[in-house]
């Protein structure tokens, strides 16, 4: 009798205590009136809450996160210029919903454009500059659902650049996610996005002010970016991203029945994450993984790093353990390209693995030909690198 009341005990002290757990996890109180939401760090993707994140919504002009990831690939790439004048279409300046008021014929730079989108989230700024990147919206669209496969999007489908609201144009906040967490890759996009207010066709007599639609960006210290969007199917939403002590968070909000509640519920999204969360960089030194020897290739050794980040999220009343690493190279046989895998980097913790990634080399190897082989063969002879035997 005596053992069977110890066992009850026990159960009744480990059941309490899995149930004060379970209970603290669902008094999670954030987004409690957005229809969707999601709360992740960026670089490592370590979600940090979320909330029905899957559900397929309409994103209003969130759309443009995925509008501006391929005008600044595009850019990036050379197909079109930051200075490149463009002549804006009937099609673009006839669009309706927010814009730079752009007239048939006016002729504006890219730059002034992406700026119009970034900052005033203008629809037919976004017009334009789909049709100078494809030749034409609908080829825009088609490229903005081919990178939504590639980006693994699942829950998406795009049927305009702007995100004015159709019956098929859909996506959810895991989808805004991880548009966002490669947008932000491309810094270049974060000096447009952080500007509250600025002005077009300055020292004419149709200049405008351009004014942020996400005000956090003026009213939240580390906001810079990203968008935010509002149509009648949509309701309010929001796709804001944050950078504190070395860590990046976004914040994807959707369905808010007023523009206070979304800004307030992605504030507090954010003072979560930033108050309970902290990034640490197990490897400090990405370049200290060594040199190591290249077959036949023009440079006989080569630097060898991580592909991605190597930092890890923990909540910042976790103790951080000792971190150490196991490196394996692959043979290396010139010619090598940046990118190419070359082996593994395993990272443990107190000896336990908690993150594998690839390794790349730092620069390209091209493959040596005669003269650069018996160049370093008569060198290793004469400083007594070469065995004659």
């Amino acid at each position: 009798m005596k053992r069977l009341l110890i066992m009850m005990f026990i159960f009744l002290i480990l059941f309490s205590s899995t149930s004060v757990t379970v209970s603290a996890e669902n008094d999670l109180k954030l987004a409690e009136k957005a229809k969707s939401a999601i709360l992740v760090e960026a670089s490592t993707g370590k979600i940090l809450f979320e909330k029905n994140a899957d559900e397929k919504l309409h994103p209003a002009s969130m759309t443009k996160m995925m509008s501006m990831l391929l005008i600044i690939e595009a850019i990036e790439n050379g197909i079109i210029k930051w200075d490149q004048v463009v002549q804006v279409s009937e099609n673009a300046s006839s669009m309706g919903g927010s814009q730079i008021l752009l007239e048939t014929g006016e002729k504006m730079s890219v730059r002034d454009l992406f700026k119009g989108v970034a900052i005033a989230s203008g629809n037919d700024a976004v017009v334009a500059l789909a049709e100078t990147v494809a030749g034409n919206v609908s080829n825009f669209v088609s490229m903005m659902n081919k990178r939504a496969k590639e980006l693994g999007l699942t829950n998406t489908n795009f049927k305009n650049p702007h995100g004015l609201d159709d019956a098929n144009h859909y996506s959810s906040s895991r989808d805004m996610m991880l548009i966002a967490m490669e947008l932000v890759k491309h810094k270049e996009v974060l000096e447009y996005t952080k500007i509250y207010e600025d002005y077009l066709r300055e020292n004419t007599d149709r200049k405008i002010w351009l004014v942020n639609t996400n005000r956090l960006v003026r009213f939240y210290d580390g906001v810079d970016g990203l968008k935010t969007g509002y149509t009648e199917d949509a309701g309010y939403c929001m796709t804001a991203t944050a950078e504190k002590d070395g860590m990046r968070v976004i914040a994807v909000v959707m369905g808010e029945e007023t523009s206070k509640i979304r800004n307030q519920e992605v504030s507090e999204m954010l003072d979560y994450a930033f108050a309970q969360y902290k990034v640490i960089n197990m490897l400090k030194n990405k370049n200290s993984l060594g040199k190591y020897r290249v077959e036949n290739g023009k440079e006989e050794y080569v630097r060898v790093v991580p592909i991605g980040d190597t930092n890890m999220v923990k909540k910042k009343s976790e103790q951080s353990g000792n971190f150490s690493y196991d490196i394996k190279i692959n043979s290396l046989k010139a010619p090598l390209k940046v990118g190419d895998n070359v082996g593994t980097l395993t990272i443990k913790e107190n000896d336990n693995n908690v993150k594998t990634l690839k390794l790349t080399v730092t620069k390209d190897v091209e493959k040596a030909n005669f003269i650069d082989l018996f160049s370093r063969n008569v060198k290793d002879m004469i400083i007594g690198n070469m065995s004659l035997e």
